[in-house]
C-alpha cells in the first residue's frame, strides 16, 4: 500500500531554508516530513502535542504583526 505524501504550502525547510519543498506523511502512528531540495528528514510521534509548529510564511513573525496592527479606537457620540 503506497503512502500519500503531501507538500506543506509555505513551509520553510529548517536545513536549507527552501520554501514549498517540505512534504509530510503518516505511517504506523508516526508523522514524517522531509525536504525534496536537501537531505532533511524528521520523525515526529503523532501524539506529541508539544511539537513546535512548522514555520510557514503565514505564521512567521505572527506576534510581531499583532503588535503592529494594534491601534487605539476613539468612539464618537453620534448625537453630537
Amino acid at each position: 500500500m503506497a503512502v500519500q505524501k503531501r507538500f506543506i504550502a509555505g513551509a520553510i525547510c529548517p536545513r536549507c531554508a527552501a520554501m514549498d519543498r517540505i512534504r509530510t506523511w503518516e505511517q504506523n502512528g508516526v508523522r514524517y516530513r522531509d525536504c525534496v531540495n536537501c537531505d532533511f528528514f524528521e520523525q515526529l510521534p503523532i501524539e506529541d502535542e508539544n511539537a513546535a509548529e512548522l514555520e510557514t510564511r503565514v505564521n512567521r513573525h505572527r506576534e510581531e504583526r499583532r503588535q503592529d496592527d494594534l491601534q487605539p479606537v476613539k468612539i464618537l457620540d453620534p448625537k453630537r
